[in-house]
């Protein structure tokens, strides 16, 4: 039997909350994301065409949430800048200093989200990064 060969339609990376009225507002309102599917305990949330994030009631999902997050959540833009000066205003939890990757062509700063999942905002110095 052979895999299907249609084309995937989009993806979606699930993350774990005791709050989720917390993260879904962190999302909407210092992210700006919009949501794309409620399912009720699961909110999924555009970050742009194809890619998705989902905001799951922990209670209620196939996993639990966990201190220890060894997992970020990593979205590129175009004006880098623009979204630190944005950070800084909003004194985001945990906020890195702007840095450059050199080695493989990106300027990045993290930070936590409310119950600490790590996002990277990062653009590309050359293309092809």
């Amino acid at each position: 039997m052979s895999r299907p060969d249609a084309a995937n339609q989009l993806a979606i990376t699930f993350f774990y909350y005791r709050d989720l009225p917390a993260a879904m507002r962190f999302y909407e309102d210092v992210l700006g994301l919009t949501l794309a599917i409620d399912q009720g305990w699961c909110k999924i949330y555009q970050i742009c065409p194809g890619a998705h994030v989902g905001l799951v009631d922990e209670a209620k999902g196939m996993n639990k949430w966990a201190a220890v997050k060894p997992v970020q959540l990593c979205i590129r833009v175009p004006d880098v800048d623009g979204w630190y000066d944005y950070a800084l205003a909003k004194r985001l939890d945990n906020l890195s200093k702007l840095f450059v990757n050199d080695e493989i062509g990106i300027r990045a700063f993290v930070f936590n989200d409310p119950e600490g999942y790590q996002i990277e905002i990062q653009s590309a110095i050359r293309q092809g990064a």
